[in-house]
C-alpha cells in the first residue's frame, strides 16, 4: 500500500509549462518522483484532455496541476476506482465554496448545474505489467469568466459565487479533500463506490448519448467499480469509459 502522508509534499509551483502531466511523468521516469508529490503551474500552455483533446486555460486564472500517486492495493484494471477516489475529494472541495449542486459527470468531470467547472486525466506508469504510478491531472476553473465557444458549456468558481480567488491557495485547500478521498479508498472502496453514485450527474435521469453513428436516449442506472456506465432503455446496457460520449443541445 502507498505511504498515507499529506498529499501535495512536495508542491513544486511553476510560472509556465506546457503540461503537469507531461512534467510530472518526466520526473517518474527520471526517478525524481515521490507520492505526494504536486506539479502546479500559473500557465499551461497545452494542457491535456480526454480522447486527445486540449484543456484550455487562461493564465492565471485556475487551477492546472497533476498529482503523482504510488496505487493503492488495486489492480490496474481496478484504476477507476482510483478515478472515483480523485473525483470525490475533486468535488467535496468545489462543493464547499459552490454548493450541492456540483456533481461528479461519468467518467471524469465535475458540473456545477449543467456546466463544466473541472476535469480529471489519470495516466498509468506501467513497467513490465506492474503498475508503477498514476499521473493525476486537474483542471479547475477558478476566477476565468470567458470561454469563447464553451460559454455556455463551462463554468467558473468566480461566476457561481462572484469572489475572486487565489488559485495557488486553492491547489493547497483541493490537496486536502484528495488526502481524505484516497485514505477512504485504501481502507473501505466499497464507501467510495456508494458515494461516487450518490453525487453522480443525472442520476435516474434521462441523457442522450453516442455510441458510433448511433445516438440514443437512455436514463442513468449506475457506474460499476470498474468504470461502466450502466443506463436503461429498452434494454439496459453498460458502456465502458471511451465507449459512448454524451450529447448535449
Amino acid at each position: 500500500m502507498a505511504a498515507t502522508f499529506s498529499l501535495g509534499e512536495p508542491f513544486i509551483e511553476l510560472q509556465q509549462v506546457e503540461s503537469t502531466n507531461n512534467y510530472a511523468t518526466g520526473a517518474v521516469h527520471a526517478g525524481l518522483a515521490q507520492h505526494g508529490m504536486v506539479v502546479f503551474t500559473h500557465h499551461q500552455t497545452k494542457g491535456k484532455g480526454q480522447r486527445n483533446r486540449t484543456w484550455q486555460s487562461e493564465a492565471g486564472k485556475n487551477i492546472a496541476m497533476s498529482l503523482v500517486l504510488q496505487p493503492p492495493d488495486l489492480a490496474l484494471s481496478q484504476a477507476f476506482l482510483l478515478s472515483m477516489a480523485t473525483a470525490l475529494g475533486l468535488r467535496d472541495f468545489f462543493a464547499a465554496y459552490a454548493g450541492d449542486e456540483t456533481k461528479v459527470k461519468w467518467p471524469n468531470d465535475l458540473y456545477w448545474r449543467d456546466r463544466k467547472a473541472a476535469g480529471i486525466l489519470i495516466e498509468n506508469v506501467v513497467q513490465s505489467s506492474e503498475w508503477k504510478a498514476a499521473i493525476i491531472g486537474i483542471g479547475i476553473n477558478i476566477n476565468q469568466t470567458a470561454f469563447g465557444t464553451f460559454t455556455n458549456k463551462a463554468v467558473s468558481l468566480k461566476q457561481i459565487t462572484g469572489i475572486e480567488y487565489e488559485p495557488l491557495l486553492l491547489a493547497k485547500a483541493l490537496c486536502t479533500h484528495l488526502s481524505k478521498a484516497y485514505e477512504v479508498l485504501q481502507k473501505l472502496p466499497s464507501e467510495i463506490i456508494e458515494e461516487y453514485k450518490n453525487h453522480l450527474y443525472k442520476l435516474n435521469e434521462t441523457v442522450r448519448l453516442k455510441k458510433g453513428s448511433r445516438v440514443f436516449d437512455a436514463v442513468v442506472k449506475d457506474v460499476t467499480a470498474l468504470g461502466e456506465i450502466v443506463v436503461q432503455h429498452a434494454v439496459e446496457e453498460r458502456f465502458a469509459v471511451g465507449e459512448v460520449e454524451w450529447v448535449f443541445q
